[in-house]
């Protein structure tokens, strides 16, 4: 490792795997706003490696599970906010490279980024020995997510489990609206409203897509609504 691949020492021993080309690491690791090489490529090939294995994972752990209810359980477990989540704990916003514009902006705590950086690392990986070494990272950092799933709570999705609880109180269906919208077309970012009228519950969700945000936002407004009745209010 020369001098200039110090920087990423820590990074391989929380991600447990030792690069051979760290120049893929590099590429993995820098934003398009930096310029060329960068991660978007990587990301594609990342994003597959991610989602086999994460269902994989769940195959294996929750053999009575439905197809239907193992894809809600991927996608809950390979959306933007569980990859930044990881990102978060790899403290990989230290090792980005950023343009300009998107340092200001504090491009190296954005979601979005983070998320992309995550998968653009899988990629690298699995470039850099195979495919096999590149699950062995994806299991060992989502092992114990997949481990505290309770398939009773999560296998259905946020929204249809907040409309379930409202239906069986004889209350009203949430209503869902865009407050902001912003990005060009391929890196858009929504902020949803999430409206419980009768309970006076507002909550907001943040997503690269407004299904993803109104997700979070659904899964924000059912813990409000547990504690609301956990309260003993009508």
């Amino acid at each position: 490792m020369n001098q200039s691949d110090q920087r990423f020492r820590r990074l391989c021993t929380a991600l447990d795997y030792s690069f051979s080309r760290f120049e893929l690491l590099r590429q993995a690791v820098t934003h398009r706003s930096f310029g060329a090489p960068n991660n978007e490529r990587f990301e594609f090939v990342g994003d597959s490696i991610l989602n086999y294995t994460v269902a994989r994972m769940l195959f294996d752990h929750f053999p009575k599970l439905s197809e239907g209810e193992l894809s809600r359980l991927r996608a809950n477990l390979v959306n933007q906010s569980t990859l930044a989540e990881i990102a978060q704990q790899l403290k990989l916003g230290d090792y980005l490279y950023l343009g300009e514009g998107e340092l200001k902006s504090g491009g190296f705590n954005r979601p979005s980024i983070l998320a992309d950086a995550v998968e653009a690392i899988f990629a690298a990986i699995s470039f850099d020995a195979d495919f096999m070494a590149a699950e062995r990272v994806v299991r060992r950092l989502y092992q114990e997510r997949v481990v505290a799933i309770d398939p009773s709570k999560h296998a259905k999705d946020a929204k249809t489990r907040l409309q379930e609880a409202l239906q069986a109180r004889r209350l009203s269906l949430p209503r869902y609206s865009i407050l902001s919208q912003s990005g060009e077309a391929h890196e858009q970012s929504f902020r949803v409203q999430c409206d419980l009228a009768e309970l006076g519950i507002i909550t907001t969700g943040d997503g690269i897509s407004r299904r993803g945000a109104e997700q979070q936002a659904a899964d924000a407004a059912l813990l409000l609504l547990e504690q609301h009745f956990a309260a003993g209010k009508k």
